[in-house]
């Protein structure tokens, strides 16, 4: 008999409407020192898209998915806007769980990615009180082979055509001191070179995207953009961006890459073609499904509290 009843995913959250992006963004930046200013500047990523970030319909698809794949109900619910985490554990308490295997949407560790999860599970919990189920988290699932292989069929569909061009995975790039503490650069570097040895390709760069720190911050470098600059300047005409540092198209895939790259490749006269985020890949869907069912049948590995380090405070 097993020993969990529930599933539960738990993503980032994205506003739906125009009328959702403050407020989701408040949410998101709570308690950190980010100007409102450079709220504001992102709230404008949004609204170019109408005001709904994909990632939500990302969520329901991938619950869908996985309710036709294992026998336990499947659970949704987002850190910074609706369906809270908090409203779906309660949720759960409701219809009798005790104990939930969480699947977050994010597969490096590192903060971000792995331990505030943890710190708003643990939030959760705690707001809906003794009844709360318990929440045990799969562990980060980017060496998985089969989140490889998603990235690398969606690299292949972009290569099509596109022989010569110069093959750029990107990621979200980090504050230099939080990827110290941190195997997320190293994940990353794991992941495009096993991708890239999926596709045959010897030749491929890491550059990273959508920093958000103050200029006087160092964060992992080099940018996107910078990079384009550079492989025009050294010949380059085709270029494809593999964004394999996120599950599915963020805002920041759509924004950074789909619209502010391919500006800046089309005035630098660049071919530039983004690969798509691994998603809904059916490989993807059968990875999740073995790693539940692994866990759920003979007890694999989990998540626990301290497996990626708190960010380093400014003394």
């Amino acid at each position: 008999m097993s020993r969990y009843d529930a599933v539960v995913i738990v993503g980032f959250g994205g506003p739906e409407r125009n009328e959702d992006v403050i407020p989701f963004l408040e949410n998101v930046l709570r308690g950190r020192n980010v100007p409102r200013e450079r709220m504001l500047a992102v709230a404008e990523h949004y609204y170019y898209f109408g005001g709904r970030s994909p990632i939500n319909d990302y969520c329901r698809g991938l619950m869908e998915a996985l309710r036709r794949e294992i026998p336990l109900p499947v659970y949704w619910g987002n850190r910074n806007w609706h369906p809270m985490l908090t409203d779906t554990v309660r949720q759960m308490a409701n219809d009798g769980v005790r104990r939930a295997l969480a699947i977050a949407t994010s597969a490096y560790s590192g903060y971000s990615g792995c331990r505030q999860y943890l710190e708003d599970i643990s939030a959760a919990q705690a707001a809906v009180g003794g009844g709360a189920p318990a929440i045990d988290k799969l562990p980060p699932f980017c060496a998985h082979p089969l989140f490889v292989e998603a990235n690398a069929r969606r690299v292949e569909e972009a290569l099509r055509g596109m022989e010569t061009a110069r093959l750029v995975f990107t990621a979200h790039s980090i504050p230099v001191s939080m990827a110290s503490t941190s195997q997320y650069e190293e994940q990353i570097r794991g992941v495009a070179a096993a991708v890239a040895k999926r596709v045959g390709r010897r030749e491929w760069d890491v550059a990273w995207q959508s920093r958000s720190g103050p200029p006087q911050q160092p964060w992992l470098e080099p940018d996107i953009l910078d990079h384009l600059r550079a492989l025009a300047a050294a010949g380059a005409r085709e270029v494809v961006a593999a964004p394999i540092g996120f599950l599915s198209d963020h805002m920041e895939v759509l924004y950074d890459l789909d619209v502010e790259a391919a500006a800046l490749a089309k005035e630098l006269r660049v071919k530039f073609v983004r690969a798509g985020s691994a998603g809904l890949h059916p490989a993807m869907i059968r990875m999740f499904r073995e790693l539940v069912m692994e866990r759920v049948e003979a007890g694999g590995e989990l998540c626990e509290a301290d497996c990626c380090p708190a960010p380093r405070r400014a003394s």
